[in-house]
């Protein structure tokens, strides 16, 4: 979608005379780089094995056979990284920015936030993480852990975190992974149904969330803290005992046992719970040769993957998609260098002004993020946009439908990048050259701003915890939106009919159905959970493995998937109508005077209502033009407000072809944004709708006339 310009009409033909000189002086060169781009771009990327409705899709680079190896012989997370450390031995691979001085910074509102100025980066090499990692498992070997039980980790995302999974990985320990903005209930649920003796954590962690939680989990034993030894505490449990990391990798170098038992491709190494954005978490039994095909598939869709690459970490390590990617780093000798959400960029809310956030340091090369990230930076610069000067908002704007004009002909624009994207392009550094989303489904107007500002593809991804990751993520040439590409060479991808959402597998002019996922990346099922196992997997004829994911999609004619519905968001209104809340929100949420949004109906009433979280400088300018006073939460909490906003959605649904019946009625606003730490959305910012409805129900009661 083009950004609409104001501009004299007479100065505008004259840049658009200028503009179309350039591109007839620049057409061939042009010509001869993007022709190969442009051909890749509409080249198949994926084939029905046979001609059969039901047959599975593949790359065409697999169609005689699905991947499951990255190198010949190393067929378990040990051998991987063996076989890395022996090829890239001294070169850096964790690197950690230094605390140079940490200060509270009080607010305007009154508020304390806590700002740091940070340091280089110190960077460990592979020997170094190698030695450390085998140290600490031989350490953990000597706190009683033995092979094939379970050992929790619950820690913020950084280089520790990794060299205790690469330790469990080498003593065949499986290793339980918990998000860090779990509340207590589930990290209660999750350490208890996995029967952990021992857990690895920070100091805020378990001064924050562990120590009023440690007496409901009677199995514990040791608590390892990866960033020094925390004050003692007299109600801790009698029996459990506290370690630093540093000190169990002191007791494993002392002892230089060797790991009582090797992994086998079909070992448990990861079991890994979900968000749940359904209710308790569930725990995932992944095998060490499951996420070896599934990071063996995500490789090969990443061109001239090397030494040279550098990758931000700032995901939680405990989500699937950081951990595949990490892993797929470490195996081909790039360095990881790790941040956080807090310390990203220079902007970022921890960071203290006129120091530099981790990106600008780092310069990376390559970076995954989630939807809700992308979307907060493309409402954030487009806010910065629409504060600059008539002049200023109209060469942006220009710059950017142009590069969207050629972008769609396959022709870069290297003018545009160099002299008007590039302050947009340093917000991450200035170096990335492949953007990896994933997560939740990312809308075209975000997609291709990220393009076009950042100047490098955006490979959109689909996989799930079930799936390891792996499922499919887009080529690097094909800069079509709201696809997530074609099938990766580790698995196979299937579409079965869904009668009651009408969609088939026979359609036309694409099939459409639920998603299946086959090949050896697909997990062993959900832990201690035989029933909802049976429900979502099962094995075909050849023994093959396949999940049943519950999301819709369908096959465009080179092969391409997209995401089109979600079988648990599609709702029967009173009439007999289908909505699609997946679909309601995609529509409005990229508004500006949006930050977030849910839809929500029922089969007892015959409209559509939503829950709000408006963008608090558009809502209160949104007011003031309205003539409407009050505070922040009194602005919310105003009818006459809600009635303003639900104009805005309205005219922004007809634009986007929603159906009278799918567009919200009535809306509630949110004064409190929702993140991971309300329980409102999960670490991926997927949104929980069970835990949105019980906290709104109040609200929807009222909406629906019952008070």
């Amino acid at each position: 979608m083009k950004l609409k310009q104001t501009i004299n009409p007479i100065l505008l033909y004259f840049i658009h005379f200028i503009i179309s000189l350039y591109t007839i002086l620049t057409y061939i060169p042009f010509y001869f780089l993007s022709a190969s781009r442009q051909g890749k771009s509409n080249q198949i990327k994926a084939k029905p094995v046979d001609s059969n409705p039901e047959s599975a899709y593949r790359s065409v680079n697999s169609l005689h056979g699905l991947a499951s190896v990255l190198y010949p012989g190393c067929d378990t997370l040990d051998k991987v990284f063996a076989y890395a450390k022996n090829k890239f031995k001294d070169k850096r691979l964790l690197g950690t920015r230094e605390i140079l001085n940490e200060e509270d910074e009080v607010q305007p509102n009154g508020k304390i936030f806590k700002k740091v100025i940070l340091g280089c980066y110190n960077w460990l090499s592979y020997e170094d993480v190698f030695i450390r990692a085998f140290n600490f498992g031989n350490g953990l070997q000597m706190l009683g852990q033995k092979p094939k039980t379970n050992i929790a980790i619950f820690c913020e995302t950084r280089a520790e975190w990794m060299i205790a999974a690469q330790a469990c990985f080498m003593y065949n320990f499986q290793l339980v992974t918990l998000y860090a903005t779990l509340g207590g209930p589930a990290i209660v649920h999750g350490l208890n149904e996995t029967e952990v003796t021992n857990i690895i954590t920070s100091k805020e962690l378990l001064q924050t969330k562990l120590k009023d939680i440690v007496s409901l989990v009677p199995r514990l034993r040791h608590v390892i803290t990866v960033d020094g030894k925390p004050p003692s505490w007299s109600e801790f449990p009698k029996g459990v005992i506290v370690h630093t990391m540093a000190a169990v990798e002191a007791l494993g170098a002392k002892a230089k046992n060797q790991p009582q038992s090797k992994p086998t491709p079909l070992d448990i190494a990861v079991i890994m719970y979900t968000s749940g954005s359904t209710g308790l978490p569930k725990g995932v039994m992944i095998s060490h040769s499951n996420i070896i095909a599934g990071i063996t598939g995500m490789a090969e869709r990443i061109p001239g993957l090397g030494e040279e690459d550098v990758y931000v970490g700032y995901l939680p390590l405990a989500h699937v998609l950081e951990l595949s990617a990490e892993l797929v780093c470490l195996s081909h000798g790039c360095c990881i260098g790790y941040s956080s959400p807090q310390t990203l960029a220079d902007q970022s809310s921890k960071i203290k002004k006129g120091s530099k956030g981790d990106t600008s340091v780092l310069r990376p090369t390559l970076m995954a993020a989630v939807p809700e990230i992308m979307d907060r930076i493309y409402k954030n610069v487009m806010n910065k946009v629409n504060g600059m000067s008539s002049f200023q908002r109209n060469l942006f704007i220009l710059a950017y439908n142009y590069k969207m004009e050629q972008i769609s002909k396959g022709n870069s624009t290297p003018l545009c990048d160099r002299f008007v994207f590039w302050k947009v392009r340093s917000l991450i550094g200035g170096n990335i050259r492949l953007l990896l989303c994933g997560g939740a489904p990312l809308s075209a107007t975000t997609q291709r701003f990220m393009n076009i500002c950042f100047c490098c593809p955006v490979g959109q991804g689909y996989g799930l915890t079930e799936s390891s990751g792996a499922g499919t993520i887009t080529e690097v040439w094909d800069y079509n939106t709201g696809r997530v590409g074609a099938p990766l060479v580790c698995c196979e991808i299937k579409l079965k009919n869904w009668e009651e959402g009408g969609y088939f597998n026979t359609d036309k002019p694409h099939p459409r159905g639920e998603i299946l996922v086959g090949g050896q990346n697909v997990t062993m099922g959900y832990y201690k959970n035989e029933a909802k196992t049976k429900t979502d997997f099962f094995e075909d004829e050849n023994g093959q493995r396949w999940f049943c994911t519950g999301d819709i999609g369908e096959f465009d004619p080179d092969g391409c998937l997209k995401i089109i519905d979600r079988k648990k968001d599609l709702v029967k209104l009173q009439a007999g109508e289908y909505v699609s809340l997946g679909k309601v929100e995609a529509a409005l949420k990229n508004l500006p005077l949006i930050d977030n949004i849910c839809a929500y109906a029922n089969s007892y009433h015959s409209y559509v209502i939503g829950f709000v979280v408006p963008n608090q400088k558009e809502l209160t300018e949104l007011a003031r033009k309205k003539g409407l006073k009050g505070t922040w939460e009194e602005l919310c909490n105003s009818c006459e407000m809600e009635n303003e906003v639900l104009k805005v959605l309205s005219e922004a649904a007809i634009s986007a072809s929603l159906e009278k019946f799918e567009i919200p009625v009535k809306i509630r606003l949110s004064p409190e944004p929702w993140t991971p730490e309300t329980g409102l959305v999960t670490d991926a910012f997927k949104l929980k709708r069970k835990e949105l409805k019980t906290h709104y129900q109040a609200d929807i009661e009222r909406m629906y006339g019952r008070k």
